[in-house]
């Protein structure tokens, strides 16, 4: 099983119950989970991102293989570019995780495009986050918004060598929106934010089941919730092994 969706260190207004590395992965692993694709909460508000991401790749170098980066940038920063090239060579990531929201670029932005046209010839994954946080439960001096998602489809289009996955997007995205984006054939999403009875059922409607993977958002929500997405829905063998680790090891390999 591969979860497509952790974060570690600390998030950044409350501690967590696995927001310690060792004791994530060892609730991850017990719950039948091989390999995750990792991101960093340090990565919303530190300014320094080389840091950050010296950071995580040297906590994933520990996970024996358990836990693979997916490096922050952040465009609107001086010096991304060289965040960037950091993340490609020197850490040898092959995937990379955004937060726009939260560093106030709009998917509209020529930086944020140039950021993409890299991603493309590099081969990287994107990763994108639409919101860390339900609106209701945000501190009142640091509100957010989820990201506007709109300008993605004809930037995905444009580039045909383009692959990205939407994570924490499934309350975000909905109905014809996500439909188009998924109709692309490079757009990915992951579970942790499906609601609703059947959901995973109800989402087959809208995106082919090639392009579903599994994913936690842990430590923020406990694994438990997505694996229970999984068991709620009727899901033949062949589905859930896709979505599990089939279609996540396809987008991988799509070198």
């Amino acid at each position: 099983m591969i979860d497509t969706n952790v974060w570690l260190s600390r998030w950044p207004f409350r501690r967590l119950p696995l927001d310690e590395t060792p004791r994530l992965i060892e609730s991850l692993r017990q719950r039948g989970v091989t390999q995750a694709w990792a991101g960093s909460f340090d990565m919303l508000l530190h300014r320094d991102i080389s840091s950050v991401n010296a950071r995580l790749a040297e906590e994933c170098r520990h996970s024996e293989g358990f836990l693979i980066p997916f490096g922050a940038i952040n465009p609107a920063l001086p010096g991304w570019k060289e965040d960037l090239r950091r993340c490609a060579e020197q850490h040898g990531m092959r995937g990379l995780r955004l937060t726009p929201n939260y560093h106030r670029y709009e998917l509209s932005d020529p930086r944020f495009i140039e950021l993409l046209d890299y991603a493309a010839e590099q081969r990287l994954i994107v990763q994108m986050a639409l919101r860390m946080e339900d609106d209701r439960t945000q501190h009142p001096l640091v509100a957010v918004p989820d990201v506007n998602p709109a300008p993605l489809l004809k930037l995905v289009a444009d580039r045909p060598a383009l692959r990205v996955m939407i994570v924490n997007g499934l309350r975000t995205l909905s109905g014809e929106p996500l439909a188009k984006l998924a109709l692309t054939g490079r757009v990915w999403f992951e579970i942790s934010m499906q609601e609703g009875a059947a959901g995973l059922e109800s989402l087959q409607k809208l995106v082919p089941l090639e392009r579903i993977a599994f994913g936690t958002y842990a430590p923020f929500f406990v694994p438990e919730s997505a694996l229970l997405k999984l068991k709620e829905s009727e899901l033949a063998e062949g589905q859930r092994a896709a979505i599990e680790s089939s279609n996540a090891l396809a987008l991988w390999n799509d070198r």
